[in-house]
């Protein structure tokens, strides 16, 4: 009678001492999940990353060249022009792939972080897009991309000269700001996606044939990312990262998925490109002059208005 009243008093008695009634249970099915995310491999997402290669190609590389194709009767000067619609659509399509992409990550990632880094992926994606427009019109009225704002024709004989300053701080907006809220949390997503690429089975570390044939594209496209938005740092930083957190993980023994081999490769073709473009294009006076720092990255389509556009 008296052991039965003290197992009513204290339910916990039967078992571990200190312990509640469900915390065994919370604690296994919490060591079961942690075991879960490092053994489960997701499989190579052909579709979303198909889905943003192509995505980025149309709407952002071709966002400028829809602008010069497209007459410009079509599209007058004081309204938004067919690359600022194609501008519009990669600010909401991008960061839906995105979550897409975080959602099929086999590893939990810090939500909040993902959140912040959305939001300000999409507010600079939006200032970009301003700053852009404005640039990409002055161009029709003779704005030479391989000069500085003061040194440009149209702008340099401004009156009052306070108008020069709006027109630097526009361009602050666009090539500085915007740049760097854009750039830097969809690098940061991009590898926080990637530190849940590994998996114990090393017969999984490999690539299918499709993407393979994407990392072609894809790393192309990087490499007009990084020189147009003169982000070189950024990226190699974050390659770096990436090839640190291979090296850590490798002491694990976990090994790159089909994924991570597809980011990795992907990267590391960029780099190779960037590598070449500097080289090509390492004694151009013109360019040199414009990027006088000790990275020079010339812009693509500073090149284009210096030696392309300017035979026409």
């Amino acid at each position: 009678m008296e052991a039965a009243a003290r197992r009513r008093q204290h339910p916990g008695a039967a078992g571990a001492p200190g312990v509640q009634p469900g915390a065994s249970f919370l604690q296994a099915r919490h060591s079961s999940v942690k075991a879960d995310e490092a053994a489960g491999t997701a499989p190579f997402h052909l579709d979303l990353w198909f889905y943003l290669t192509l995505q980025n190609w149309v709407l952002d590389f071709g966002r400028p060249i829809a602008m010069l194709v497209f007459p410009l009767e079509w599209f007058p000067l004081n309204k938004p022009s067919v690359g600022d619609y194609f501008h519009m659509a990669y600010n909401i399509i991008t960061p839906f792939l995105l979550l897409k992409l975080i959602e099929r990550s086999p590893r939990t990632l810090p939500r909040s972080m993902i959140y912040v880094s959305i939001i300000t992926f999409i507010m600079g994606a939006s200032i970009h897009l301003v700053g852009d427009s404005v640039n990409h019109r002055l161009i029709f009225s003779g704005y030479q991309n391989h000069l500085s704002v003061r040194e440009n024709p149209i702008i340099k004989n401004l009156k009052p000269e306070t108008l020069i300053d709006s027109f630097e701080l526009l361009y602050y907006y666009d090539e500085y700001l915007g740049h760097s809220m854009w750039y830097i949390p969809f690098f940061l997503i991009l590898f926080m996606y990637f530190s849940g690429c590994f998996t114990p089975t090393k017969a999984e570390s490999s690539m299918p044939g499709a993407a393979l044939l994407l990392v072609v594209p894809s790393g192309l496209y990087y490499w007009y990312l990084v020189t147009e938005g003169q982000i070189f740092i950024l990226f190699i930083f974050t390659f770096f990262a990436m090839l640190a957190l291979v090296l850590h993980q490798k002491r694990k023994r976990l090994f790159l998925d089909s994924n991570g081999l597809f980011l990795l490769y992907s990267f590391a073709l960029t780099l190779l490109l960037v590598v070449l473009w500097v080289a090509w294009l390492w004694n151009d006076p013109v360019l040199r002059k414009k990027y006088p720092g000790v990275i020079y990255v010339p812009e693509p389509w500073a090149f284009y208005t210096l030696h392309v556009s300017s035979r026409h």
